[in-house]
């Protein structure tokens, strides 16, 4: 007979599990409530007093703070945050909700599930390695690179927002993330060890890969040294960093293949990563290189940075790449924040262009701002003309100026209102209205144009002509249109590539 187990969580609510542990983490045992909608997460050591407070604060004041504000419901998608905690034959436990199905693998591995793991979580990691991708994974289970990229964004946004909380995660990686590369979905998990700083201090370092240059090079100081460094916020930094990168190039940006100290392995493993961390592309420095001389079949062209550079992400992205992988990497504060890789993010999905090769295994590249592009992952070329539309937006009456914000164009490709104003951004405040198209592309007889659905101030400046709602403009090279005259409204200037 199931031994089913009722009590009264810190919110009032009645919880029910089934008394039986089900999975477990490194530091609780995991019980499922009957109708799996959740699951209770009991600590297995006796909770301290501090621990306590911890988690009624991750689940009470911040909690709110995060999901009783705008865009709050779109957030709960983006972490597995705790709603309440329990307490249990004096163990102490966290009620968190059961993952969405989509983060369970559906195929599971390549030659029949020869892994078994078919149904178990899709743990970021399977997805951050050529190795894994090429030997194990089922292909249907591999996305895009388009869909990678919104899974960074995804990432970055809930990063951003958990630090707009005050809070820092402090154990970021590929063990503490789901994602789905089938959809595009992203989900931060173990949210029950968040820093609260000044209150509440990690009580992991991280995970190897993504601990931080200053915090493996003190971890051998006691805790209460003051030169010890601790995970917080601009750790996070780096940790989001190192996902990113690897989420879109399949490496490790310290991982080269120098030698710190040939003796000891656990002494080169500190430097590589800490005091001696150095950028495997450095543009300067090629000293931690890795030689693709020396990689795994399988683990190419991947590790082969000559032939995949980290530029192949575009400009927006290998900026904030040098930014933190040489600028930032043992000057903390100079690393790019969450919201800046976002807005990066964004941008660069504007940037893509569908391969037109039906066997490229990315199916979509961003555009090299040459005259004749083609996809880095497997050299096709693109076909047929290309506009290239370059948003500018007015900062005074008649005046506008570059936003260094390009939008390419494909069948299928959309306007929103993102791309008529400055002023509007897709991130969790987006509202429905905003979030639905305002545009379309259509190629004809080999010319490309764009279809007004919603613009009613869009204006065709070369012609000196209005477009109404249901009509088409030409893009033909150095064509202008004015999608809105209100302030921070968008001017396209139309350039020509392809052929």
């Amino acid at each position: 007979m199931t031994n089913i187990v009722t009590l009264k969580a810190s919110d009032g609510s009645t919880v029910k599990f089934i008394n039986e542990i089900k999975a477990q983490g490194g530091v609780k045992d995991v019980m499922f409530s009957p109708d799996k909608a959740y699951v209770v997460a009991f600590y297995r050591e006796k909770a301290d007093p501090a621990t306590r407070e911890r988690l009624l604060e991750i689940t009470g004041r911040y909690r709110e703070r995060i999901f009783n504000q705008d865009g709050g419901e779109y957030l709960r998608n983006l972490y597995c945050w705790p709603s309440a905690v329990v307490e249990h034959e004096g163990r102490l436990g966290v009620v968190v909700p059961f993952y969405r199905s989509c983060f369970f693998f559906e195929h599971g591995s390549r030659n029949n599930d020869m892994l078994g793991i078919r149904k178990r979580e899709k743990v970021g990691k399977w997805f951050a390695t050529p190795g894994h991708r090429a030997r194990f994974l089922d292909p249907r289970e591999l996305g895009d690179w388009m869909l990678h990229l919104k899974i960074c964004l995804m990432l970055a946004r809930a990063t951003r927002r958990m630090h707009m909380a005050g809070l820092s995660h402090s154990d970021l990686g590929y063990n503490n993330c789901l994602i789905d590369p089938t959809t595009g979905q992203a989900c931060l998990i173990d949210i029950d060890g968040l820093v609260v700083p000044g209150r509440h201090p990690p009580a992991v370092i991280g995970t190897p890969d993504f601990i931080a240059p200053e915090v493996v090079m003190t971890t051998r100081l006691p805790k209460e040294d003051p030169k010890r460094v601790l995970p917080s916020r601009t750790t996070d930094l780096h940790a989001l960093a190192v996902l990113i990168y690897m989420y879109l190039l399949y490496r490790h940006p310290l991982r080269g293949d120098k030698i710190h100290d040939m003796s000891d392995s656990e002494r080169d493993e500190e430097l590589l990563m800490g005091a001696k961390a150095l950028f495997v592309e450095h543009p300067q420095d090629r000293s931690n290189r890795i030689k693709a001389a020396g990689a795994k079949t399988f683990e190419l062209p991947w590790k082969d940075t000559d032939r995949l550079p980290y530029t192949v992400a575009g400009p927006y992205l290998s900026e904030l790449f040098l930014k933190s992988f040489v600028e930032g990497l043992h000057h903390p504060t100079r690393r790019p924040t969450a919201d800046e890789w976002e807005t990066a993010l964004v941008k660069t999905v504007d940037l893509l262009q569908p391969c037109s090769n039906p066997n490229c295994e990315q199916k979509w590249y961003p555009f090299d701002n040459t005259r004749q592009p083609k996809c880095p992952f497997c050299g096709t070329a693109h076909r047929g003309k290309l506009p290239v539309l370059n948003l500018y937006s007015s900062h005074a009456k008649g005046k506008f100026m570059p936003d260094n914000h390009r939008v390419m164009v494909y069948n299928g490709q959309s306007l929103f209102r993102w791309h008529e104003n400055r002023f509007v951004f897709p991130n969790e405040k987006l509202s429905a209205d905003d979030a639905r198209r305002v545009g379309y592309f259509v190629e004809h007889q080999g010319n490309w144009y764009l279809v007004n659905e919603r613009l009613s101030g869009m204006r065709d400046v070369r012609a000196s002509q209005d477009v109404p709602v249901g009509e088409k403009t030409l893009l033909d090279e150095g064509a202008q249109i004015l999608l809105s005259p209100e302030q921070g409204g968008r001017l396209l200037v139309v350039q020509m590539a392809g052929s």
